[in-house]
């Protein structure tokens, strides 16, 4: 794929404010009907994105079809809901009775959304949907791993009736891209890591405008004695290995009462060895291969860490390249 160079972000900025004017000028109810036909596109090509969020990610399928009834649970949401979510609202002024305040609302403007590869559907859409009902305009710049879902997803859009420049798509490397994109829009969205996430803050900050970020998370489950271990273990299965547990709200950590300990992590341990990896495009895996080789290096880095420091490993382990690329055991 072609990467965007800096002028690239500046040209898509400069088309999009131009082309924001008339797109806000629309009467609510005709960007409303535009979002719900892209709702309607989505679930009518459904198979066409899942095959390709499956060969851009090796994501498991049923995780990718989460990202698409997500996708259009938003769309059909806001779309339904924007002209009340909009709408001019009186609230009381400082003196009651003698004055009164309306509070307006007008789009931003032109907003940014930084995605990154974990979610790519639901992050590259997801986040631009209701701004795009809102009367914004939007440029996103997704992870150079996953791009071709962002662009079938602006392909979408053209295709409902949204005008080409009033949402764009840039490419390119984080360091590189990322902070051009900042320095031309009104508001960013960012999702990625809490370090990513100081430097976006931070440069936002100094062009004082606002930022919305959703940063890394260490996540805890917590498991009492009156739980049941077995339930609790078929909760925990989803919770952990969702995505392959390349997920910002995955749990990361358990906490188990002595007392139901141990027939948690029998039940827990036969459901992680019974999970199904399948290397190619279609249903029938539980779970999926990561991302790259850098996150399987990781992966086998925090087993080896684990182990070093007293932590016994019950099943799984190794990462599995004879299963496919980037294939690791559920751990």
């Amino acid at each position: 794929l072609p990467l965007s160079t800096e002028r690239d972000v500046e040209l898509a900025a400069e088309r999009a404010r131009a082309a924001q004017v008339e797109w806000a000028a629309l009467p609510i109810s005709r960007r409303s009907a535009i979002l719900l036909r892209f709702h309607d596109i989505v679930l009518a090509r459904r198979d066409e994105i899942l095959d390709l969020v499956q060969l851009e990610t090796g994501k498991a399928r049923r995780d990718a079809n989460e990202e698409v009834l997500d996708v259009c649970i938003n769309a059909r949401h806001y779309a339904r809901d924007i002209a009340r979510l909009m709408r001019p609202r009186r609230v009381r002024g400082a003196f009651p009775v003698l004055v009164g305040t309306e509070v307006v609302r007008h789009p931003v403007g032109l907003g940014g959304v930084i995605s990154p590869w974990n979610y790519p559907l639901t992050l590259a859409a997801g986040d631009s949907i209701p701004a795009l009902l809102a009367g914004n305009a939007g440029i996103v710049k997704p992870d150079v791993q996953t791009t071709l879902t962002a662009l079938w997803v602006r392909e979408r859009l053209l295709d409902a009736g949204v005008p080409p420049d009033v949402f764009a798509v840039v490419s390119g490397e984080g360091p590189v891209i990322g902070p051009a994109v900042i320095d031309v829009v009104d508001h960013v969205n960012f999702t990625g890591s809490t370090p990513t996430g100081r430097v976006v803050a931070e440069r936002c900050a100094r062009r004082l405008i606002p930022c919305t970020l959703e940063l890394g998370g260490k996540n805890a489950m917590i498991i009492r004695a009156d739980a049941d271990p077995v339930r609790a273990a078929a909760i925990a299965e989803r919770a952990c290995f969702a995505n392959s547990g390349q997920l910002c709200i995955s749990m990361e950590r358990i906490y188990v009462q002595e007392t139901v300990a141990g027939a948690f992590l029998q039940e827990f341990a036969r459901r992680a060895r019974s999970m199904t990896m399948v290397p190619h495009v279609g249903w029938g895996a539980s779970i999926g291969s990561l991302i790259s080789q850098a996150q399987v290096d990781r992966f086998v880095a925090h087993v080896e860490d684990a182990v070093a420091r007293g932590a016994r490993v019950v099943t799984g382990g190794h990462a599995r390249p004879d299963v496919g690329p980037f294939y690791v055991e559920p751990t």
